[in-house]
């Protein structure tokens, strides 16, 4: 058969399997944008600064950190992480690199759209062809650097093998809850499953139990090959992104066992921003922070205005690269005629979350999960032909990088039970502005969205029950149980805005949370494609020196001092630092 003739026949195929033509195509282009695009080239960027940097990791003789990017395949952490590696070796540190070599079963980079098929994935894993092009592709960018790079595999051994398969015998909620030397193996290895199937329960997947179990396959072998890599090689600091998941989470697990500080990173909502944080994955220290570290702020007029067009531009991502809404209308009749509820009446907005997302156990939570808070409110509201609830479903379920396979409209729809009339559904694909909706309703309820930051400093009331960053700032009302929550919901309708007083403190937050919690790195430029963003066209070594960069500064001291990961944005901008 001829190379045209086969392609015409491939391609007939693939039509008539529409999926399956789609799977190949983004497949293709994932792994074609990662070989070509997705890396930094490293020699080419250093080319000019050739001397420099081989001077710089010569006398490199700092602290020792370890940078665990774990998974090569995930291109942002490559990019953001290779920059931390240069930049740390300018400032004299000694830096090393951790890469998963290929013997994981299961990794974050496991999901539906690359293994659309479980029981395939269960059978070869992601060797057959994911881990091909992810560690080597990782390990080369890193060695051209001239940065020692560190394998998993190196670090499992025979006994680590024998223990997991014996572990397996065990039934899975037993599992679920294991420990081994005090690093939570279960909870990661279930948030591993859970994002690999974009679910939060895996009770309707058949091969579920079997994706978790591989899942605590690979957190085991991490927890153990890591602890023995960290005890050996005595690193001062740990530094990775996510914090969660696997490989990730249990890094951090295996870190804090031997008392060693972790630092995590993620990307923020603001363009060339990033969120770091100490000790864990921001999803928990960004709820435990200390109060003080913002409550004796004092605003200026120019920084209200800030903080003011920042918010706004919230409504149309114009300032923010991870954003969800698309074409978003605001006018008081699009909302009516996509509500459907009664404009004489209170309007109360309830905001959901992705199901599967960053599902870990939160002590502050006053209900075991979202669906068991909606329905209780659902419930609630059937009682309350006063008031009318209007659930907002997350557009992420639909436009997030991995798309929700479990769905609140679907979940409510499975329930059984018709909606009461004084409640109304909003779905993830309607164009309404979430914020304008919000904007109409007297109060809202959360569960872990951030949106409460911006709500609250906006004078907005809001009732907290789930984990969000809100909680516990003495601005919003958090219930702690759901007979609780049920008493707060008695309270409704409020009728006016926050006070002036709580509104103030509220609007402190929002600038401390969006302005410096999410810190600037002005050599990091937007860009189309995975990652989303990337070193400027101009970018020298230097660029990356110390003070060259006033937020990559924080970003380096706190990783090798544990100062705060605080960027004074107040004093950059020419006014003094207040902390």
């Amino acid at each position: 058969m001829s190379r045209k003739s086969w392609k015409a026949n491939a391609r007939e195929q693939l039509e008539k399997i529409p999926w399956i033509g789609l799977w190949v195509r983004w497949v293709y282009r994932r792994w074609y944008w990662a070989r070509r695009k997705g890396y930094p080239d490293w020699p080419g960027l250093l080319e000019a600064d050739l001397p420099l940097w081989r001077k710089s990791l010569g006398s490199a003789s700092g602290p020792r950190v370890l940078i665990a990017t774990a998974v090569g395949a995930y291109l942002p952490g490559n990019t953001m992480e290779s920059v931390l590696a240069v930049a740390l070796t300018l400032r004299k540190a000694r830096v090393e690199v951790f890469l998963c070599d290929g013997v994981l079963p299961a990794c974050l980079d496991c999901h539906n759209l690359w293994f659309p098929n479980p029981r395939s994935f269960l059978k070869k894993g992601p060797q057959a062809w994911l881990c091909g092009s992810c560690y080597p592709l990782s390990e080369r960018m890193y060695r051209g650097l001239g940065v020692p790079v560190e394998g998993l595999g190196s670090w499992v051994r025979p006994a680590d093998w024998e223990s997991m398969k014996s572990l397996l015998q065990r039934p899975s909620e037993e599992l679920r809850a294991y420990h081994d030397n005090g690093m939570a193996v279960g909870e990661h290895a279930l948030a591993g499953a859970l994002r690999y199937y974009a679910r939060a329960t895996l009770e309707s997947e058949p091969e579920g139990d079997a994706v978790f179990r591989k899942y605590f396959e690979a957190a085991f072998l991490t927890a153990r090959a890591v602890r023995r890599l960290l005890a050996e090689k005595k690193y001062d600091r740990v530094v990775f992104n996510h914090g969660i998941y696997v490989p990730q989470g249990l890094i951090g697990e295996a870190a804090r066992s031997l008392g060693i500080p972790v630092v995590n990173w993620n990307p923020a909502y603001r363009k060339k921003c990033f969120i770091f944080s100490h000790g864990d994955s921001y999803h928990h220290t960004l709820m435990a922070e200390p109060t003080d570290v913002w409550e004796t702020l004092s605003l200026t007029e120019e920084q209200d205005r800030e903080l003011d067009n920042y918010l706004k531009s919230r409504w149309y991502g114009s300032q923010d690269w991870i954003w969800f809404h698309e074409n978003p209308r605001f006018s008081e009749n699009d909302i009516r005629r996509a509500v459907g509820a009664d404009p004489s009446k209170p309007w109360i907005d309830l905001l959901t979350n992705v199901l599967w997302d960053a599902q870990l156990h939160y002590p502050a939570n006053a209900f075991p999960n979202l669906l068991d808070w909606l329905f209780l409110t659902i419930d609630y509201f059937a009682e309350r032909p006063d008031l009318q609830l209007i659930i907002r479903v997350h557009p992420a379920e639909i436009r997030g990088t991995l798309p929700s396979r479990q769905r609140i409209v679907e979940e409510v729809r499975r329930r059984g039970r018709p909606l009461p009339p004084n409640v109304f559904l909003v779905g993830p694909e309607s164009p309404v502005s979430t914020y304008a909706l919000m904007e109409r309703c007297d109060s809202v309820l959360i569960f872990g969205t951030k949106t409460g930051v911006e709500l609250t400093s906006q004078g907005k009331p809001v009732i907290v029950a789930g984990e969000a960053w809100i909680r516990g700032k003495g601005l919003t009302w958090d219930a702690r149980s759901p007979s609780h929550y049920r008493e707060l919901l008695d309270r409704l309708p409020i009728g006016a805005p926050l006070p002036p007083e709580q509104r103030r403190r509220a609007r402190l937050y929002a600038y401390h949370f969006f302005f410096r919690r999410m810190i600037p790195l002005s050599f990091m430029e937007p860009r189309p494609g995975d990652p989303p963003y990337g070193l400027g066209s101009k970018f020298r070594l230097m660029d990356l020196g110390p003070g060259a960069d006033p937020g990559l500064d924080v970003v380096c001291d706190g990783i090798l001092t544990g100062s705060p990961f605080v960027y004074h944005a107040e004093a950059v901008r020419g006014r003094s630092a207040v902390i």
